[in-house]
């Protein structure tokens, strides 16, 4: 939902105090919490702000006084407090989590949804639109561990529904994420620390073997929030030593074959620190079962690999093989012929085993076939989350597209009648000119003495002879002078001066906005004010679309660190627009607000009066 920028922010309002006890109240009985913690959730300070995403969805944040975004509502009219990672970071447990593996979060602050594939963990009993977090599961030296919540969305589809790695679809409705443009209109903090899950084993009556039941660390007794039953999933099914050994000894193959076959002899030797760091790890399967499924499957080892649940390629490490130790593998790999190796020397500074070159063509390499790798999936995350920066960074600096249009008025309807043209249609000034020529051409009006000139028909003349209305009128060529000839540009400057003027205003993402009248360029003015103090006023920017003179003036304030202010335009009857004034000589700030808000330069007239004034 914030994945791109926003496509309005008002400027925010403090919250009253009788506001904000109705919106603790809310939040209290919402989500079950104690008063205690609604102070916490819901503190002294708020305000509230308006905005639109890029989709024009209307919605309100809540900030708070240091400016993060603690809660908000998307919809018309919706009073569905959703809490923002701010908040969730204070009170974890205040909603249902989910948790995925440390690859899939790169994926969702890139603005996808999760997927039912990434679930590890799921609360039961969770109905189809519920809201949920999303923790990141992952193991810290060997102890599973969950992250603070780092996204906020609603479940796709009822969590006894979801079958962890055996159905496609979606799983959760991604609301807000960390690091998306919501986050980032906060103090923009570093995660918190996770909390370690706790397992426990207990023997059934039957004797059969034991349930693995995890639970977050969470306090207990009559006041704790009632915590989620987290349904054994594929987290609870690992690997064997000898099985991570066979996983290293494939992810060592996969680097050789991909990242390493090409290499020159200049790469080598690599210390076994770096190779084990720079190559293996990476290359280590990023859905580890599809690759090799585990024992501990048991009848679900039958299934094929798309069906087989996940387990974090994190797990994937030395200190959890057989070897336990890199020298030990890396030595099981030289007698393999997969690499060649060599001990450090005594009294050397070098304590890391050596690792002069690989066999880019042994058997094991040659019959490999290369998977998605840690590398890949990180990789592909990374360029969609450059890609979308560079897609938001190109609609920012997209300029309005800006068009000047005539339409057939009075005499000019029977003159495009006649032409053949539509008279109700808008046209650009050169469309005018060709309709004129084409007309012209066809009916063989080009004066043979002097191509220059157009003979003039019974159609034609009459708009020519006829007075202009407006401002104009009374100008021109004199109704009562019959006129045989005329130049072709004054012929379409005659009649252009008797249409009406229109201009169309084009906003990236949004729809064409066409009004009657001639469009003026904004004004930007730098006089003296009050006294001897220079500022600049800004008018006539309304029909641009793109810029409001709340927002503009709060933008400035922080730009310029000066005093802004917002008032009618003087002098002008009510309703006429507004005027932005800025305190000092501030021409370059403006201008350049103006045109990255996509404005065209040449729409924008920056005059300096305050010399003149000073020179009185």
């Amino acid at each position: 939902m914030f994945k791109k920028a926003f496509g309005n922010l008002k400027t925010s309002a403090p919250l009253r105090s009788s506001d904000r006890r109705k919106l603790k109240q809310k939040v209290v009985s919402a989500y079950g919490i104690s008063p205690e913690d609604g102070d916490l959730l819901v503190p002294d300070g708020l305000e509230s702000l308006k905005f639109t995403t890029h989709l024009d969805e209307p919605g309100i944040l809540y900030l708070s006084s240091a400016g993060d975004p603690l809660w908000f509502t998307v919809g018309k009219g919706s009073e569905d407090l959703i809490p923002t990672t701010y908040t969730l970071w204070k009170k974890p447990d205040l909603l249902p989590f989910l948790s995925t593996p440390e690859p899939v979060i790169p994926i969702l602050c890139g603005g996808a949804d999760l997927m039912i594939p990434g679930v590890i963990h799921r609360p039961r009993s969770l109905a189809a639109g519920q809201l949920v977090c999303i923790r990141k599961y992952s193991r810290k030296d060997g102890v599973p561990e969950l992250s603070v919540p780092l996204a906020v969305g609603s479940m796709a589809l009822p969590s006894d529904q979801i079958e962890t790695g055996q159905e496609k679809g979606k799983a959760v409705h991604v609301l807000h994420v960390w690091k998306d443009h919501l986050w980032e209109l906060g103090s923009k903090p570093d995660v918190p620390p996770g909390e370690p899950l706790q397992s426990k084993e207990e023997p059934s009556e039957s004797g059969d073997a034991p349930e693995t039941v995890a639970q977050s660390e969470a306090p207990q007794g009559e006041d704790a929030p009632p915590q989620p039953n987290i349904t054994p999933t594929d987290a609870y099914i690992s690997y064997t030593p000898s099985e991570v050994t066979e996983l290293l000894q494939i992810s060592l193959v996969q680097a050789i074959a991909v990242l390493l076959s090409k290499s020159s002899s200049s790469t080598f030797p690599i210390p076994a620190t770096q190779f084990y760091t720079n190559y293996i790890l990476p290359s280590r399967p990023a859905f580890p079962t599809y690759v090799l499924a585990p024992a501990s499957l048991g009848a679900d080892a039958s299934k094929t690999g798309e069906e087989r649940p996940h387990i974090d390629p994190q797990d994937i490490n030395i200190k959890a093989s057989s070897h336990k130790s890199l020298t030990t593998f890396l030595k099981a790999a030289d007698k393999q012929g997969l690499i060649t190796t060599k001990s450090p020397q005594k009294h050397s500074q070098q304590s890391d085993l050596l690792i002069l070159s690989v066999a880019s063509k042994h058997p094991l390499v040659a019959a490999h076939k290369p998977y998605a790798s840690v590398k890949d999936i990180e990789q592909k995350a990374a360029k969609k989350a450059e890609r979308e920066n560079k897609d938001r960074e190109a609609e920012a600096h997209r300029e309005i597209e800006v068009k000047e249009l005539l339409k057939p008025h009075l005499v000019t309807v029977d003159l495009f009648s006649a032409m053949g043209a539509d008279p109700k249609q808008l046209y650009m000034p050169s469309e005018v000119r060709s309709v004129i020529f084409n007309y012209v051409t066809s009916n063989d009006l080009v004066n043979a003495n002097d191509k220059a000139y157009i003979n003039l028909d019974q159609v034609l003349a009459a708009c020519v002879a006829a007075k202009s209305s407006g401002k104009s009128k009374g100008k021109g060529v004199d109704a009562g002078v019959s006129i045989d000839f005329m130049k072709r540009d004054e012929l379409v400057k005659q009649v252009t001066s008797k249409m009406q003027s229109w201009y169309e205003i084009h906003v990236p993402g949004k729809d064409v906005v066409q009004k009657k009248g001639t469009l003026k360029p904004i004004q930007v003015v730098m006089k003296i004010r009050q006294g001897r103090k220079a500022s600049t006023l800004i008018t006539g920017f309304e029909p641009f679309l793109v810029v409001n003179g709340d927002d503009m003036a709060e933008d400035l304030r922080k730009t310029c660190a000066g005093a802004t202010s917002v008032s009618p335009v003087a002098g002008k009857p009510a309703g006429s627009g507004l005027e932005v004034l800025v305190q000092g000589k501030q021409s370059s700030a403006v201008l350049e607000y103006l045109t990255g808000k996509g404005i065209p330069k040449r729409w924008i007239e920056v005059s300096d009066l305050v010399g003149q004034l000073w020179d009185q």
